[in-house]
């Protein structure tokens, strides 16, 4: 768990009570998951960003980062502190770069040269003294393969994102229903999306995390799409205690994986699958299951 201040003034003007931030990077890329690639291309097969196939990083990472805090102010004698993790409107990937961690790709996510960008982010605010860091210069050159990769082309510029058209924010963040001209590109993602991070050429220095906490559980790396869509709600909150993906709720989850089932190859399991739904309490949820039925067919 590497730390580092943030440059807000020279080194000679660092006085007592000017606000500091440490900022910090953990590995998350579990070790022994199944391949993306391959998960991607088995339209039966359910896909899921690989930072959620463990335990749910905000808990992980915000109680090491409270141990840090422990530490320095032992260590310190004095000081005032604040954790983040994706918890607040921090800016964390501008930080981290004002920090040395790494620079902003083209995608918006943090680059590292040992590490590529397969790590999460978090953050202390402290009122102590802490020397300045080097910003760290971009390195992407003229690549633009997570651009060309995006499959709703959310990323419509270099270094910047359109969140509407992003699978992660419509899978996970969008409350109501998915546009219906960007359901076929999601495929079988059913919560968030990589494929700018595994396109990107600094990921082949990416380090699989040593930690037991972002293991797979539940066999989540390589699930099948009807298995997960027969869970009932009382399934889905026990299996996924403690994780992130539980915060998107059973109904966001039975729509995404109704939507990844519509761009499944077409199929008799598949639209059998897709009917077992059609009367589910939820206009939501009906509302996709009857254009993933109408995607296999009259018949379906």
């Amino acid at each position: 768990m590497a730390a580092h201040g943030t440059k807000r003034s020279r080194p000679a003007e660092l006085v007592p009570g000017t606000l500091r931030v440490i900022s910090v990077r953990l590995d998350y890329l579990p070790p022994g998951a199944a391949d993306p690639h391959a998960v991607m291309a088995d339209s039966e097969a359910a896909y899921l960003s690989r930072y959620a196939l463990g335990r749910d990083y905000h808990k992980v990472l915000r109680s090491r980062l409270q141990t840090l805090v422990e530490r320095i102010a032992a260590k310190a004698g004095h000081g005032q502190f604040r954790v983040f993790t994706d918890s607040a409107p921090v800016l964390e990937v501008e930080l981290a770069t004002q920090s040395g961690l790494g620079w902003r790709g083209k995608h918006t996510l943090l680059l590292n040269r040992d590490r590529g960008s397969w790590f999460f982010l978090g953050e202390i605010y402290t009122d102590l003294p802490l020397p300045v860091d080097t910003p760290e210069t971009g390195h992407c050159g003229t690549c633009r393969a997570c651009l060309d990769i995006c499959p709703t082309q959310a990323i419509v510029a270099p270094y910047q994102l359109d969140a509407r058209r992003c699978i992660s924010y419509l899978t996970i963040e969008l409350k109501g229903s998915i546009p219906v001209e960007l359901r076929p590109p999601i495929g079988n993602r059913i919560y968030g999306c990589d494929d700018c991070q595994l396109v990107c050429p600094w990921n082949r220095f990416a380090q699989t995390t040593a930690l037991p906490d972002f293991a797979v559980r539940n066999g989540l790396d390589r699930a099948r799409l009807a298995a997960l869509f027969a869970w009932s709600e009382t399934d889905f909150n026990d299996r996924l205690a403690g994780s992130a993906i539980r915060r998107i709720g059973y109904e966001r989850w039975l729509r995404n994986i109704a939507v990844a089932l519509g761009n499944a190859a077409p199929s008799e399991a598949a639209a059998n699958a897709l009917r077992t739904r059609r009367d589910h309490p939820s206009a939501l949820v009906r509302e996709h299951v009857e254009w993933a039925l109408s995607q296999h067919g009259p018949s379906a």
